[in-house]
C-alpha cells in the first residue's frame, strides 16, 4: 500500500507533442512531491467542466528530472522546458496570470534534491558512525 502523495497544484497545461507536427495539446497536469503527472484530455473545454479526462497518465518523475528552464513570454503565455536526466527535453505553455506552472515545478524539483541531498548526508554520517 502506498502512502497518499501531497498534490502541490492541479490545473491547465500545454504539451507540445513530439510528434511531427509539434502540436500543442491540453493536459490536466498534478504537481505532487515526487514529480508531475499529465493526464490526457478529450475535448474542447478551457476547463474539467467542459473536458473528458482520460485514466492513462505519463509521470515526470523528480529523479528523471534535470531541471526546469527556457522561460519565454510571448502573447499572454509562458513557455518552458522541462529537461530530463537522459536529455530529453519537453515543451510546456501555460496562461501567464498568476502562480506561473514553471516556478512552481522549478521549486517542487529544488526541494525535491535537497531533501534527497539531505538523506544521503544523513545516511553517509550513520554508515560512518558505525
Amino acid at each position: 500500500m502506498s502512502l497518499p502523495v501531497k498534490v502541490i497544484r492541479d490545473g491547465l497545461l500545454e504539451k507540445r507533442s513530439s510528434g511531427l507536427l509539434q502540436l500543442w495539446k491540453k493536459k490536466r497536469c498534478v504537481l505532487t512531491e515526487e514529480g508531475l503527472r499529465l493526464h490526457s484530455c478529450k475535448g474542447g473545454g478551457n476547463n474539467a467542466q467542459g473536458s473528458v479526462w482520460k485514466s492513462g497518465a505519463k509521470e515526470l518523475l523528480f529523479e528523471r528530472m534535470e531541471t526546469v528552464e527556457c522561460v519565454e513570454y510571448k502573447r499572454g503565455m509562458v513557455y518552458f522546458t522541462v529537461v530530463m536526466a537522459k536529455g530529453k527535453e519537453i515543451d510546456f505553455r501555460c496562461a501567464q496570470e498568476g502562480t506561473l506552472w514553471n516556478a512552481e515545478i522549478a521549486l517542487a524539483l529544488v526541494r525535491y534534491k535537497n531533501q534527497q541531498a539531505l538523506l544521503t548526508g544523513r545516511n553517509r554520517y550513520l554508515y560512518a558512525a558505525h
